[in-house]
């Protein structure tokens, strides 16, 4: 099983005919068993085609075409744009917007959230690579060609969910080396507002038979270590956690920042050092080396069995 997508998730590419989003829907064509690309949107370049993808005006034209609802969608027009896109996939119902575009200002994210919560639909990102169920599909840019991805990403029992999109990738295949392969990985974003954090997305792996352990990749800055350390704790999740948290020299630099809008420490609960001590008090352990990820997440998986 899988989280979000599987092999008969249909979706669409909002920003089709940009360079990014050509090399985007070759690679998610040829992974796996092909995802199910069925349209793609740019204003003015209706009649056109992507790698054999059909190209509309308009999220409604493409809905025509399909007759039948859409599941997804990935966003990848410029950041002026991008709350309009956003908007109109949500009225047009589709369920999964997945938002690769970076730096879209926080106003827009907060709306984009917002709304797609009153219509029942989930935002991953933005700024984000997506997600992949390995060897079956990916919806986004995560794991690069298809060549690269199946090296890297095997199918098992670890669920990954990371703020970086390349760690997604290094932890995946650090897993896979060792013999240990995911049941779905997600890259939700690294900025300061994001449509989907651990907590949120926890429920999903909680629900997923296959999935026997998660595995986090995680930054100073931000509440969101807090609010799944709070959601492990109270629901008593049956799925041992490992993370691994990259910056901890932030803790010697308040107020700075680096590599994502998200990493910016602004009180002491965004510290590393506060975030590992909440994480260690709801079970979660903290690597101290990716390395170290595969045989900490084996471990707690045979002391949850043993239990």
């Amino acid at each position: 099983m899988s989280i979000l997508i599987d092999e008969t998730t249909t979706f669409i590419v909002q920003g089709i005919t940009g360079r990014e989003a050509v090399n985007l829907t070759r690679e998610c064509r040829e992974y796996g068993a092909g995802a199910r690309i069925v349209g793609g949107v740019t204003p003015g370049r209706r009649g056109r085609d992507v790698h054999g993808v059909p190209v509309f005006d308009t999220v409604e034209q493409a809905l025509a075409h399909h007759e039948a609802p859409i599941d997804g969608t990935v966003v990848t027009v410029p950041p002026a744009f991008c709350r309009d896109a956003v908007f109109e996939a949500i009225e047009s119902n589709i369920k999964l917007i997945v938002i690769v575009t970076e730096r879209i200002p926080r106003r827009d994210v907060a709306q984009m959230v917002e709304l797609a919560t009153l219509r029942g639909a989930r935002i991953i990102g933005p700024n984000c690579l997506g997600i992949i169920v390995p060897d079956v599909v990916k919806m986004g840019g995560i794991g690069g060609p298809a060549r690269d991805a199946v090296k890297a990403y095997a199918p098992g029992p670890i669920g990954v969910i990371s703020r970086s999109g390349g760690m997604t990738t290094e932890m995946s295949s650090t897993l896979t080396a060792a013999g240990l392969g995911q049941s779905t990985a997600v890259s939700i974003g690294g900025d300061a507002i994001i449509g989907s954090t651990y907590a949120e997305l926890m429920p999903l792996f909680e629900a997923d038979e296959e999935t026997e352990g998660i595995v986090i990749y995680t930054e100073p800055g931000g509440r969101m270590e807090a609010q799944l350390a709070q959601w492990v704790t109270e629901n008593e999740s049956r799925l041992p956690i490992v993370a691994f948290m990259a910056g901890r020299f932030m803790d010697e630099m308040p107020g700075m920042s680096f590599g994502h809008a998200g990493t910016i420490v602004e009180g002491r609960e965004d510290t590393a050092a506060e975030k590992i001590a909440r994480l260690a008090e709801a079970g979660i352990t903290v690597a101290e080396e990716i390395s170290q990820i595969p045989e900490l997440i084996s471990a707690k998986i045979s002391e949850r069995s043993a239990a």
